[in-house]
């Protein structure tokens, strides 16, 4: 039988993840122009609001669960959440870097073009974070763990204790995990659920260590989740429905090319010499 406590925690794993993976797979679009918003993304959306409303009342008493003394006292969950917290800041930025360099080095397009937009999403991320944290104000649970709704407008500007709403650990580590996710899927289609699941799994147990830290709120963690994912997907989707973006000519190194129907498309790798 699953314990109370243990139900919480499966319960946020669920809310973090479901509304993630199954919509994050987007297909390429390489040299056609598209819409960026879709009617699709109001399901995405409406997913994490449903999740936020339906788990809010329940920020107090989830925060309380786990800053209890057994969740705290377990040496592998204080691990968990230091290496999950570290995944997502510094570790979603320092990915995309990574996996940019390599692929620049060894001149192959995938991986290059996998670390920018992996980069991109992180920029883009934090900059909605940041102007979300800033005008909401909303106290952490280390604050007060008893008033989950302490908010003051603009107030996350002079005071990190009021940076709470949305989790931005959480935002990269989504975002993160959409751009691969979508990337990936577009290589190997078959490795939607595998690669998928992996990548937002991580990113849900990144969410679930801010909360584990009394760092965030429960829907901290989905409202981050949901700007991250939002983000990762649509930065995926303008490059590669403008592959002649700036971005991509003046950093790709393998750079594009007109096909003989005059549309671009990608060099795949540079052959060394």
């Amino acid at each position: 039988m699953i314990g109370r406590r243990q139900g919480f925690v499966l319960f946020i794993c669920l809310c973090l993840i479901a509304p993630s993976t199954s919509t994050g797979q987007t297909r390429d679009t390489l040299s056609e122009s598209s819409s960026l918003f879709t009617a699709r993304d109001l399901l995405l959306i409406g997913g994490f609001v449903a999740g936020a409303t339906v788990v809010r009342p329940f920020d107090i008493r989830i925060a309380h669960e786990l800053r209890g003394q057994r969740p705290q006292s377990n040496g592998i969950l204080h691990a968990g959440a230091t290496g999950f917290r570290l995944f997502g800041n510094p570790g979603a930025f320092l990915t995309g870097a990574a996996l940019y360099a390599i692929g620049r080095v060894d001149g192959q397009r995938r991986t290059e073009q996998l670390g920018l937009h992996a980069f991109e999403a992180q920029l883009f991320t934090h900059l909605s974070v940041g102007l979300v944290k800033a005008v909401v104000g909303r106290a952490r649970p280390l604050a007060d763990i008893d008033n989950s709704v302490n908010f003051g407008f603009m107030r996350g500007l002079k005071d990190d204790r009021y940076r709470s709403m949305p989790s931005g650990h959480t935002a990269s580590a989504f975002a993160l995990a959409s751009v691969v996710s979508s990337e990936t899927v577009r290589w190997w289609p078959h490795s939607r659920w595998t690669i998928g699941t992996i990548v937002y799994g991580a990113a849900g147990l990144t969410g679930i260590s801010r909360m584990y830290t009394n760092d965030h709120w429960a829907s901290d963690v989905l409202i981050g989740g949901a700007i991250g994912t939002i983000v990762g997907i649509k930065t995926f989707k303008y490059t590669h429905s403008h592959p002649d973006n700036w971005a991509d000519r003046k950093l790709l190194r393998a750079g594009v090319q007109i096909s003989n129907d005059r549309t671009l498309a990608p060099i795949l790798a540079v052959t060394r010499r």
